[in-house]
């Protein structure tokens, strides 16, 4: 991020435009959304600036831009559309402490001005660090669609109101009094009584809050998939964003992490195979502190709870003191792995069943009915099976499975660093040595051709929106 996004106090203060043509007037539209001073510095401006300063929305001031000018603006906007002129406006800005924008001049301007929605006091900044202005635009129309035209209202309203919700306790308490205004109640009423009936819906919702039990503390075990943020299921999204304390595994993306709501506790509770990390005891005990504070707590597991996630155990620390919790599902890397070769896990006329198995677990290397998984056809899903390979190899083969059967690993299965080694049970030690991150062994099948040489196909545009025009 070369731009850091602020929201600048304007309100009374100077803001200036040096140029009269369609690059101010272009400046001018944005700048009068706001409560500021704004001058505009022209000897010839266009006729609709003229009319825009007789209307007495601006002072229009003759002359070109001159030392002493800027010496307590907030901003000014460099728009005459002359470089070497917009140039030497920008050199007594800065020599005057003004923040300067050169239009069309990203690298020599000290901000940018982003797309706006706006339904203030609620302001929709979208930045694209002037790379993609018309992908600014296509977001800002998706936002436009979404946003309530009465939302501005709603907030305008409320503001002055926050001073009374204080009486309800910090943290979930107060976050669903105001969910259930601005989600529910405040645009049913404004729909039926106009702005007038907002602060007795207010008064009403808030003694309603106040009298109502207090909101017991629960842990929603979450299946953060295998990677791609886009592989989260929208129960998952809705979980995050409400989370007090999220307790998360050492393989959630980062990406993933971002989509927690600013304010909640992030705690990393990663165990690492043969490593370091907080132990089952540790975690079990944050989970019981936390829910017990009336906290909603996320368990933010990589791929699914219940797929080697320890998940009945967690569960069963919870019991005895009564801790409510609900269980999210998420992506396997079976199934994600899978998808990446372009396989199906099972097989008509190939495999009736697959199995799902782990390479070690807490005793070592793991012990399966290695005789049933030697037979041709069989197809398992092998997780943690990096260190295991030489293990599995040797009692595969020892079992009678063909040396020549295939398997594939896929490392960091949907990340942008995913990788595919197509390989045989006789080069399976060697096909594992040189894997760094999390991989899963797919025993039985071999990659499709297609899905071998293009691992990351392209994303088709969304067709439901206006981010169709971009393709």
């Amino acid at each position: 991020m070369q731009h850091f996004p602020i929201f600048l106090h304007v309100a009374n203060r100077p803001l200036l435009v040096a140029g009269g043509g369609d690059a101010a007037l272009a400046k001018l539209r944005l700048l009068l959304k706001t409560t500021g001073r704004i001058s505009l510095f022209a000897v010839a401006p266009l006729v609709e600036i003229e009319e825009l300063a007789a209307q007495g929305r601006l002072t229009l001031i003759r002359r070109a831009f001159q030392p002493g000018d800027a010496s307590d603006a907030a901003l000014v906007y460099a728009a005459s559309e002359d470089d070497a002129e917009d140039a030497r406006v920008a050199a007594i800005a800065r020599a005057e402490g003004a923040l300067v924008n050169l239009v069309d001049n990203l690298a020599d301007s000290q901000f940018l001005t982003p797309a706006i929605v706006d339904r203030d006091p609620v302001v929709v900044a979208i930045g694209t660090e002037g790379t993609a202005p018309v992908l600014a635009r296509a977001i800002k129309a998706d936002v436009e669609a979404r946003l309530s035209p009465t939302l501005g209202t709603l907030a305008r309203i409320a503001s002055p109101f926050r001073h009374r919700a204080e009486a309800l306790p910090h943290g979930t308490p107060r976050r669903a009094f105001w969910a259930a205004y601005f989600g529910a109640t405040g645009p049913r009423v404004h729909a039926i009584g106009g702005d007038g009936a907002l602060i007795p819906a207010l008064e009403s919702l808030l003694g309603q809050h106040l009298t109502a039990e207090p909101a017991k503390g629960h842990v929603t075990f979450v299946g953060a998939g295998p990677g791609d943020p886009e592989l989260l299921t929208l129960k998952a999204r809705k979980a995050l964003d409400a989370a007090d304390v999220v307790l998360h595994d050492r393989l959630i993306a980062p990406p993933i992490l971002e989509l927690a709501r600013r304010e909640a506790l992030i705690v990393d509770v990663g165990k690492q195979g043969f490593g370091p990390g907080a132990d089952q005891a540790t975690i079990n005990d944050l989970l019981i502190h936390h829910a017990t504070q009336g906290q909603q707590v996320v368990r933010l597991k990589s791929g699914d709870s219940g797929v080697f996630g320890r998940l009945d155990e967690e569960i069963s620390a919870l019991d005895p003191h009564g801790i409510g919790y609900s269980v999210v599902p998420g992506i396997t890397a079976a199934a994600a792995a899978a998808a990446a070769i372009g396989q199906s896990l099972t097989q008509r006329g190939r495999n009736g069943s697959v199995r799902i198995m782990t390479g070690h677990d807490v005793a070592g290397f793991a012990e399966q009915d290695w005789k049933a998984l030697s037979r041709p056809g069989e197809v398992a899903a092998i997780y943690m099976a990096k260190r295991a390979s030489r293990f599995l190899q040797g009692r595969l083969m020892m079992h009678g499975a063909a040396a020549d059967t295939a398997v594939t690993l896929v490392e960091n299965a949907s990340r942008p660093d995913q990788r595919i080694v197509a390989a045989t049970l006789r080069t399976l030690p060697e096909a594992a040595a040189d894997l760094t991150g999390p991989a899963i062994l797919l025993y039985g099948i071999a990659p499709r051709n297609a899905a071998k040489a293009l691992p990351n196909l392209p994303e088709a545009p969304n067709s439901s929106g206006p981010m169709e025009a971009l393709s």
